[in-house]
């Protein structure tokens, strides 16, 4: 079954980067994830600076505004999508990724299938 592992950073540092994790960690975990045979897809995402919000109101009306500027305090870094045999080996892989830890945190949701 295919899940989609959420990197949800809770502190970046200046790079736009999870502040708690460092490159070399992220390149080993990507690298057991390949080799494991599991891994589908996954990509990083560029720094917020160049992310663009676009709202449409129930008239049809577009706006775009720079920027996420959620109310939230975590920001959405990347995903991997991965097919594991069932959701406790992608929590245990969600686990292992260095977004995991600290004030990070992976939300981990399974791949809808609709039969295609």
């Amino acid at each position: 079954m295919k899940y989609m592992l959420l990197i949800n950073a809770g502190s970046i540092d200046q790079g736009g980067g999870a502040a708690e994790c460092t490159v070399e960690e992220w390149m080993a975990y990507d690298k057991e994830v390949r080799d494991a045979g599991i891994f589908v897809s996954g990509e990083s995402l560029a720094d917020l600076v160049t992310a663009t919000t676009v709202h449409v109101d129930e008239a049809g009306k577009r706006t775009v505004t720079d920027g996420p500027f959620a109310e939230a305090r975590e920001v959405l870094g990347g995903f991997y999508v991965i097919d594991v045999p069932d959701l406790d080996v992608a929590l245990d892989w969600a686990a292992r990724c260095p977004g995991a830890r600290g004030s990070g945190s992976m939300v981990v949701r399974p791949i809808a299938d609709f039969g295609a």
